[in-house]
């Protein structure tokens, strides 16, 4: 059985994922409950999927291959598990477990709408993923508001986390306590993201008018009102929208980049990459270098030519960077 190997993303300077849908998925599902009674010896190098209940009515769909340690990858918005459809079978290839599962509201999943919806119930979610396949402690990648998810995940269940990698995670409050010469430009941007970014998108999805909440977010990571409409064909607009019902949750009754403060960061006790891409949002870029400086032991990394996508763009040297790390935290 493989995962459905599909495109790579229109533009990989976006700060999500724009990934096709898996439109084979759920006939696997079918058989995976019988593929999953095998032991992980006996499945190394055949990719498996599963189905989690992990509470409360809630469901997540995964995929994964290889026996070994385990690491656990999280996708971004505007995306899902096939995000990481390359990574999976090549970190199983050197003798890791590799899962990649859907978020809450992200295809194949179709859980019921639950008000309070953010990167803090994601991070709940996963620490339940984890203790439903008992899975012990384990390593875990973000990025984009997956490296949200697990920068929350790190803060409230060190437990369960060996090491984690967070690429370019969009902790916007963050950009509130930058101090030093940058502190005027950071809350700045903290500004302009709120009236021009966010309060749109709210206002859009709200009245249930999605394109157009999706298009306020595009148009402004790009810096470009046309973008939307003039970088993206028809079929790539077709694809994100089917991969936004998450903000439509988030935005009618929860919180699209929940409180985060210097004391949270300063707390994280657990091993941290954070992974970035010069040529990245100036935000994110501010955010990555916040974190790297305020998380205790933190290690970074950047790579000169990436943007957003550095998993796309310089997969290949992320791929090695994330090993070495996880390598020098057993």
């Amino acid at each position: 059985m493989r995962l459905v190997r599909g495109s790579r993303p229109a533009l990989s300077g976006t700060m999500t994922a724009i990934v096709p849908k898996v439109t084979s998925m759920r006939l696997t599902f079918a058989i995976a409950a019988l593929i999953l009674l095998l032991p992980p010896s006996a499945m190394a190098g055949q990719l498996r999927f599963g189905v989690a209940a992990i509470g409360h009515g809630l469901v997540l769909h995964y995929a994964e291959e290889g026996a070994g340690p385990l690491v656990i990858f999280v996708h971004g918005s505007l995306s899902q598990m096939n995000y990481w459809q390359e990574q999976v079978p090549a970190f199983a290839a050197r003798h890791y477990r590799a899962i990649a599962y859907s978020r809450r509201y992200n295809p194949p999943n179709h859980n019921p709408a639950r008000a309070g919806y953010s990167a803090i119930a994601d991070a709940q979610d996963l620490a339940a993923f984890i203790h439903t396949l008992h899975l012990g402690r384990v390593y875990v990648v973000g990025h984009s508001y997956g490296a949200l998810t697990a920068l929350y995940l790190a803060i409230r269940h060190p437990e369960l986390l060996r090491a984690v990698v967070l690429a370019e995670p969009p902790a916007i409050p963050l950009l509130e306590d930058v101090t030093g010469p940058g502190r005027a430009r950071a809350r700045a941007l903290y500004t302009d993201i709120q009236a021009r970014m966010v309060e749109p998108m709210q206002k859009d999805f709200r009245a249930h008018h999605d394109a157009a909440g999706v298009a306020a977010f595009i148009d402004y990571v790009f810096a470009d009102p046309t973008a939307w409409t003039h970088r993206f064909s028809a079929a790539d607009r077709a694809e994100m929208l089917g991969n936004a019902h998450e903000w439509d949750v988030m935005m009618t009754d929860g919180t699209l980049f929940p409180p985060l403060s210097a004391r949270d960061v300063a707390q994280i006790r657990v091993p941290v990459l954070v992974m970035s891409g010069a040529k990245s949002y100036p935000f994110l870029r501010i955010i990555d270098r916040y974190l790297a400086h305020h998380i205790p032991g933190a290690e970074a990394v950047t790579y000169a030519n990436a943007g957003h996508q550095m998993w796309y763009t310089d997969a290949r040297q992320a791929r090695a960077a994330t090993l070495a790390f996880f390598a020098s935290h057993p």
